[in-house]
């Protein structure tokens, strides 16, 4: 009886393996998640892009194809650039740091409808601590490489 009740509450860890085990359930749920929204709201988006309608049918709003455009093409260019210029300062960081605050500026300005001194000082300001600050929380305190 006793035997049975130790091998109950002992506990085997196979350490090559156990670091996939939390991951892999992520990963399966992120799939599933993105499989929905695939089905549920990105299928009827691509097909009024396709019939070349100008509302959405997500959200019911007439689409604004510079913004959108432009989101599409500041995010390529984001992931483009952080590759050249993380390779010019390699392991500091810099990378990450200087085209993310390229990247919050124009995106900010981007989707900015009152161009007003107070507002642009906002984005200056936000484009430049917003990215500093992730940066020296990721790359300083948790010592996380980052491009």
């Amino acid at each position: 009886m006793e035997s049975g009740l130790s091998s109950l509450l002992s506990v085997s860890i196979d350490f090559e393996t156990s670091h996939l085990f939390f991951p892999r359930i992520i990963h399966w749920i992120m799939a599933g998640l993105f499989a929905l929204i695939l089905v549920t709201k990105v299928a009827p988006f691509m097909a009024s892009v396709k019939r070349g309608e100008r509302t959405m049918p997500i959200l019911g709003e007439v689409r604004d194809n510079f913004r959108f455009f432009g989101t599409l093409v500041l995010i390529a260019a984001y992931f483009y650039f952080m590759a050249v210029v993380g390779d010019m300062f390699p392991y500091t960081g810099y990378g990450f740091l200087l085209v993310s605050m390229a990247f919050v500026l124009l995106m900010s300005l981007l989707y900015l409808h009152d161009w007003t001194k107070k507002a642009l000082t906002i984005v200056v300001v936000n484009a430049i601590v917003a990215p500093s600050l992730a940066w020296f929380v990721l790359a300083k305190l948790f010592t996380i490489t980052l491009p």
